[in-house]
């Protein structure tokens, strides 16, 4: 009897033991498809909101591009305190986007591997497309808690995805810290022909930023060509010293750059071409960048005295300006309404186009039929808030604040990203302090009490 009440006793707790194991098998969470594919190390999905990659995971990190909606990205990791996913866009930029501007779900995004910032990228770039892009748009990044930045290292992946940065009259703290703060990846600087790049590049490098080198040189030599070689030759070697990108001169449409009384576009053509043929010998990695024009309908035509912008890139383009550049370059820097405006301007001659940043993207894309991306070398809005009264030639500015300054500086770059036509934008500037004859302070970001309104919206 008590052998049979023993039987019994085992019996039940074999049948508890399988009905536990029931139990945990029912209750454990489904494991989805997605889980197996991240065990092979990637997920592949699309960007359902404009969003911008960063250079780690939180909004204090830098920006390296701004994906648009519709992106194919591969997310090979998660970061450790949730909120952001890593990966590689199809155009190869690498880095960190809030994870609810993806198509990923929140199991999907569980499954993806924990990692950090120092952890190699082994993943290649998607090929195909993603999951379709669900409807939630991502939330303000703001709203995530930062994170600390590692220390600046200059990047030296091929330069892809559109950026942004600042021209700089130096390598400053304040200049610096408000650049990190405003998400900027470049910085420009200008130099003459012939000198040593060496210390700008480092600079720029040490301090974790990309460089263009705006080249500019005798304009009264441009008619020899003993000179265009020389040029050529001296931008090889900013090249091979380490540029990110080269500028071949200045607005070369106007008598204060280029040799008086012989403007001319197929002229400039030439010193581009054998520039771009030396500096790629030098390094095939450097953007070159044609001279920005200077915007303007001043001349009313194109002859050897000054030649208007539109007809200038007209003309370069005929001339073949298209197979020796990498980027065409472009100058704003008149605006006095914000860059979502095409109408309506307050002065004389309202239709122009050079009042309008969508004018000015327009006639220089289509210059070149559409096939070449454009770069803001210069990008400014101008206010005479905390400076005085504006000189008399710059006075279309005078009622310009500093908080419009700010808003329409962080729109144009939002709007340039997103155009699909724009590579680079340069803001014109950071820190420069000159309110003279020509009030560069007036287009600084940085004002004269430290503050830094638009870096703020840029950052954000």
């Amino acid at each position: 009897m008590n052998q049979v009440k023993i039987l019994g006793i085992v019996e039940r707790i074999r049948l508890l033991t399988i009905l536990l194991v029931l139990w945990v098998w029912i209750a454990a969470p489904f494991t989805p498809l997605s889980v197996a594919n991240a065990q092979e190390g990637f997920l592949d999905t699309t960007i359902n909101a404009d969003a911008r990659l960063r250079s780690g995971p939180g909004a204090d990190w830098r920006i390296l591009a701004v994906l648009p909606a519709g992106t194919t990205f591969r997310a090979d990791g998660r970061a450790p305190g949730g909120g952001w996913v890593r990966g590689i866009s199809q155009n190869n930029d690498q880095g960190w986007i809030v994870d609810t501007a993806t198509a990923l779900t929140p199991d999907q995004i569980a499954s993806l591997p924990s990692k950090w910032v120092d952890v190699p990228y082994t993943a290649g770039a998607p090929g195909g497309v993603g999951a379709p892009p669900v409807a939630d748009a991502a939330p303000p990044e703001a709203a995530i808690a930062p994170v600390a930045p590692a220390a600046p290292l200059a990047n030296s992946a091929p330069v892809r995805g559109f950026q942004y940065g600042g021209h700089v009259e130096g390598f400053g703290p304040v200049a610096i810290s408000a650049m990190q703060r405003a998400g900027m990846t470049w910085v420009k600087r200008q130099v003459h022909a012939f000198q040593d790049y060496a210390g700008v590049i480092n600079q720029a490098h040490g301090n974790g930023f990309r460089i263009l080198l705006g080249i500019v040189g005798d304009p009264g030599s441009v008619n020899s060509d003993a000179y265009l070689d020389s040029f050529a030759a001296t931008a090889a070697q900013a090249a091979a010293l380490g540029a990110d990108a080269i500028e071949v001169w200045n607005e070369p449409n106007i008598d204060r750059e280029w040799a008086a009384g012989s403007i001319n576009p197929e002229r400039y053509t030439e010193m581009l071409r054998r520039a771009y043929n030396a500096i790629k010998a030098a390094n095939p990695g450097t953007l070159v960048i044609s001279g920005a024009p200077a915007p303007t309908g001043f001349f009313g035509g194109c002859s050897g005295v000054g030649c208007d912008d539109n007809l200038f890139v007209q003309r370069m383009a005929a001339a073949g300006a298209g197979n020796y550049l990498d980027c065409v370059g472009i100058h704003y820097n008149e605006g006095i309404i914000p860059p979502t405006q095409n109408s309506g301007d307050p002065r004389g001659n309202s239709g122009h186009y050079t009042r309008y940043l969508s004018g000015m993207i327009n006639t220089y894309s289509s210059a070149f039929g559409g096939r070449r991306q454009l770069c803001f070398t210069e990008l400014g809005y101008l206010s005479p808030e905390g400076f005085g009264s504006l000189p008399g030639s710059f006075g279309w500015a005078e009622n310009t604040s500093l908080a419009e300054q700010a808003q329409w500086v962080d729109q144009a770059v939002n709007i340039s990203a997103r155009s699909g036509r724009v590579r680079l934008v340069i803001i014109w500037n950071v820190d420069f302090t000159n309110y003279g004859a020509d009030p560069m302070g007036g287009y600084a970001l940085i004002r004269p009490n430290g503050s830094c309104p638009a870096c703020d919206l840029l950052g954000s």
